[in-house]
C-alpha cells in the first residue's frame, strides 16, 4: 500500500479535496490518502512550501507528496513530478514543491507531458483533480516516473529564507500562523540558541509594533495569555 499525502489551499467547505481523493481511488484503490493540510492562505505558494517542507520527513519511504497552491492554473505553467531517495512530490512549477526536494543533495524534476496519465476530461481551472490526483495515483502503481514526461532543468525555483542576523538583531519573517495563534518565524532555532539564552528577554518588533517577551523552553512557563517566545516543535521561533 502506497501513501500519497494531500497539501493544498482549498479549504474543507467545497467538494474539491473530495474530488482527488475520489480520482486517487479510482486509479490505485488501495492507496492510503493522508491530509496535511487544506487551510493554506489561498494562493500563498510561500506558506505551502514552508508547511510542506517541514512535512515530508516525517512519512515513510517512498511516498508520494501531491501539493496544489496554484494561482498560475490554465497558464503555461507545467506540471511536474520531482523525484528525490525518499519520496515523490507532485504539483505545479511555481517553486512550491522545490525546497521540500533541496532538503536531498540530489533530485530529478520531470514535466507532466503524458496524456495517458491524465484524466480524458482535463479542466482549465482544477489540475489538481485532472492532473496532479491521476499522476499520483499511477505512480503509486509503481509507473515509471520517466513515463510522465521528459526531464527538465529550467524549473521554477523557490528559496525560503531562513531569517538572518543584521548587527544586534535577528530578522525574519511570520511564515504561519496556527491554530493557537502561534506566529511561525522563518528563524531556525539553533540561530537563536547562538545567541540567546532561556529566560532572557527580548524585544520584539512587528510591523513597527514592539513587544518585550521571555524567550521560553516551552509554553507552560508563562502565564496563560502572556507571551512568550519558543522554539517549535519543527525547530522554527514562534511567537
Amino acid at each position: 500500500m502506497k501513501t500519497i499525502t494531500l497539501l493544498t489551499d482549498f479549504g474543507e467547505k467545497d467538494t474539491y479535496v473530495a474530488q482527488m481523493k475520489g480520482v486517487i481511488l479510482s486509479i490505485c484503490r488501495d492507496a492510503n490518502i493522508i491530509d496535511i493540510t487544506h487551510e493554506i492562505i489561498p494562493q500563498n505558494i510561500e506558506e505551502g512550501a514552508f508547511l510542506l517542507m517541514n512535512t515530508v520527513s516525517f512519512f515513510p519511504k517512498n511516498t508520494i507528496h501531491v501539493a496544489v497552491v496554484d494561482p498560475g492554473v490554465g497558464t503555461d505553467r507545467r506540471g511536474i513530478v520531482i523525484e528525490t531517495e525518499d519520496f515523490k512530490l507532485v504539483g505545479p512549477d511555481n517553486g512550491l514543491l522545490i525546497p521540500s526536494a533541496k532538503k536531498y543533495s540530489r533530485f530529478r524534476v520531470f514535466e507532466i507531458t503524458n496524456q495517458n496519465y491524465l484524466l480524458p476530461s482535463k479542466t482549465h481551472t482544477f489540475h489538481g483533480r485532472d492532473v496532479f490526483a491521476p499522476v499520483a495515483a499511477y505512480l503509486a502503481q509503481d509507473t515509471d516516473i520517466e513515463n510522465v514526461g521528459e526531464e527538465i532543468h529550467d524549473y521554477v525555483d523557490l528559496d525560503i529564507w531562513m531569517g538572518e542576523i543584521k548587527e544586534d538583531r535577528i530578522v525574519g519573517k511570520i511564515m504561519h500562523i496556527d491554530r493557537f495563534g502561534n506566529a511561525i518565524t522563518n528563524i531556525e532555532g539553533k540561530t537563536i540558541l547562538e545567541h540567546l539564552e532561556y529566560d532572557n528577554r527580548v524585544l520584539i518588533s512587528v510591523e513597527s509594533r514592539e513587544y518585550e517577551m521571555p524567550f521560553v523552553k516551552s509554553y507552560g512557563f508563562v502565564g496563560k495569555g502572556e507571551k512568550l517566545l519558543t522554539i517549535g516543535g519543527n525547530g522554527f521561533l514562534e511567537i
